[in-house]
């Protein structure tokens, strides 16, 4: 198996400012970036149009692309009718930037989509998901919803009930791995009509956990937090993410499953916890050059 598949790396992973980010993911050897733009200097509302068009221009410059834009709102994502306006449109906003600086895909989480079809939450989460699409298909571009906080079968099952492809998956194994248990390798066959983008992440799951706690559920309490999530993530009680190749997702078999459904997008290296992040994504680029 030789993979052809570009590397990226979240860029705010490196925990270093902007720039300097995008100037040590070059030096790293990836063709290109995921970036958060939630807030802080990447926030739609925080960029002029004479800024995009710089930084852009800088990330072109220095031979990167940009794989995606993080939209991750938090809270528990789509679940609260009430916020929903509000999170919609500034999501929307989110995908205006992304395809203003050359990328067509913005990832997040929508919350945990409940087992039951018939509730306030899941219709409210598959309108709002429904007008994101549209909206994303106007542009010819994605939402794509990351994997973890449900089965890929449910998840598909979601995805099925709405009228455009517009909301997409942003596959990542170790999240699957870590929270669900479920099958990266049978989620890929599963979900392949939707996946436009990868996260390349390892870890391992000690003991069941339910995912309200990882990720929080309307009426349960919490919320996506990263923070929260990579304390739950480092402490291990539960799951731990460890390097690649040091957990439990078969990336041969994934790897393998990906070329068998003829995804060509990113393989975008995400690293949330550990003390040398930098070490750990060079080590991961090697590794993932292994296959190819």
């Amino acid at each position: 198996m030789k993979l052809s598949n570009k590397i990226g790396i979240i860029v705010d992973s490196l925990r270093l400012p902007l720039r300097e980010g995008l100037k040590m993911a070059k030096e790293l050897g990836a063709d290109g970036v995921q970036i958060y733009a939630v807030d802080g200097e990447m926030a739609p509302e925080n960029l002029t149009s004479a800024a995009r068009k710089e930084l852009k221009d800088y990330i072109s410059s220095i031979g990167l692309e940009i794989s995606a834009l993080c939209g991750d709102l938090g809270g528990h994502g789509f679940q609260d009718s009430e916020m929903n306006l509000q999170k919609i449109e500034k999501s929307k906003r989110i995908l205006d930037l992304a395809v203003e600086l050359g990328t067509d895909i913005v990832t997040t989480h929508i919350g945990i989509i409940p087992e039951d079809p018939a509730t306030r939450v899941y219709e409210s989460m598959q309108k709002a998901c429904d007008e994101l699409g549209v909206y994303a298909k106007s542009l010819n571009a994605y939402f794509a919803i990351e994997t973890g906080p449900e089965t890929s079968l449910r998840l598909k099952t979601f995805l099925d009930t709405l009228s455009t492809n517009g909301v997409s998956v942003n596959f990542d194994p170790a999240n699957m791995v870590m929270v669900t248990g479920d099958d990266p390798v049978e989620g890929v066959k599963l979900l392949k009509d939707y996946i436009v983008h990868t996260h390349v992440k390892d870890g391992v799951r000690y003991k069941p956990v339910d995912p309200r706690d990882v990720y929080g559920a309307l009426g349960y309490g919490g919320g996506v937090d990263h923070e929260q999530i990579a304390k739950m993530v480092t402490e291990g009680e539960y799951f731990r993410e460890l390097p690649l190749g040091e957990g439990k997702v078969d990336f041969p078999s994934y790897f393998a499953a990906l070329q068998e459904i003829g995804y060509q997008g990113y393989l975008t290296i995400e690293r949330e916890v550990g003390t040398n992040p930098l070490h750990d994504i060079r080590e991961a680029i090697s590794f993932i050059r292994t296959f190819k």
